[in-house]
């Protein structure tokens, strides 16, 4: 996991009810499309720190948060269910402190809930890039997530144990998980036993019926009208090729890039090409918005040229 550029600070939000924790990427010049980052289920905003890194050193500014019950973020208080609806508000919250409608680069929970968003708020993002996730999702994959999340309730003995758990469930991977980066998944308990930073009530909560939720998700996906592009895994056992064809049958102004080596968890598997995929998309956002911002000008009216 890469570690946050110089230019990244650190700083808490208001979210709908409950702190977020954040990091700001540099400022954007006036011209430049500005970014903001959602997680998937699970994850901090750690996982963006190389794109972002890279984007901010392009001109493009970035806002990355910890969703509520991740990482730094605030907990919802004891008797207080966690909703998709929150994090769907907790969202909206947080394109308004990027000057200008963002793009929001989203993986997985991060991508549902950005869905939902602009659907409820239409025009509250420039564009979007689904990160390895579509409306209608894999069961199979869901439940390995979550095996996984939930296997493990007394935490690690060590950091080290930690680490053979993740190698475990990530083989493909070639780099082992260092103590540091383990330090930003992980939090040491009074016992000393390291667990996972998330609240566990998630589990149950949010993730575990999510699937019920998926002709609303898909509803909403119809109705988004910015441009969309999806980047899958080529060996994501969440989106497959029939996820993938209902996606574009929802939303068929929407582009699809596979990433052909990389799993559901995409951006950490393949970061370079997932990153050099997110900058071209931002390019050709800018000309569009270039092509569009000249056809719009009046005609000179001597020459009948634009200015």
């Amino acid at each position: 996991m890469d570690s946050p550029s110089a230019s990244a600070v650190d700083l808490a939000l208001a979210g709908a009810g409950v702190p977020l924790a954040a990091t700001r990427h540099a400022v954007a010049p006036d011209a430049a499309i500005s970014v903001l980052y959602a997680h998937g289920f699970g994850q901090t905003r750690r996982a963006w720190a190389g794109t972002a890194a890279a984007l901010a050193a392009r001109g493009h500014a970035g806002l990355s948060y910890d969703a509520r019950g991740h990482g730094g973020s605030g907990r919802n208080p004891a008797g207080e269910p966690y909703t998709g609806q929150q994090f769907t508000d907790d969202l909206i919250v947080l394109a308004g402190e990027l000057p200008r409608p963002p793009l929001l680069v989203a993986a997985s929970m991060g991508g549902l809930f950005g869905l939902l968003a602009e659907a409820r708020w239409p025009g509250l993002f420039r564009a979007m890039v689904l990160v390895d996730i579509t409306p209608r999702w894999e069961s199979a994959g869901l439940q390995r997530i979550l095996g996984f999340m939930t296997a493990f309730p007394d935490g690690f003995a060590s950091l080290e144990q930690a680490a053979d758990a993740i190698a475990g469930y990530l083989p493909h991977r070639r780099e082992r998980k260092s103590p540091q980066s383990l330090r930003e998944l992980l939090r040491e308990g009074t016992d000393g036993r390291w667990r996972w930073h998330w609240d566990p009530r998630l589990v149950d909560e949010l993730a575990r019926d999510s699937e019920r939720h998926q002709d609303d998700i898909a509803a909403a996906t119809r109705a988004v009208r910015c441009p969309l592009l999806l980047v899958s895994g080529g060996r994501s056992d969440l989106v497959s090729d029939r996820t993938v064809a209902d996606f574009l049958g929802l939303a068929p102004h929407a582009r699809h890039v596979q990433l052909p080596q990389a799993t559901h968890m995409l951006a950490g598997d393949d970061n370079d090409r997932f990153t050099a995929t997110v900058l071209d998309y931002l390019a050709e956002l800018e000309r569009a918005g270039m092509a569009a911002l000249s056809a719009a000008q009046p005609a000179h009216p001597a020459t009948g040229a634009s200015p």
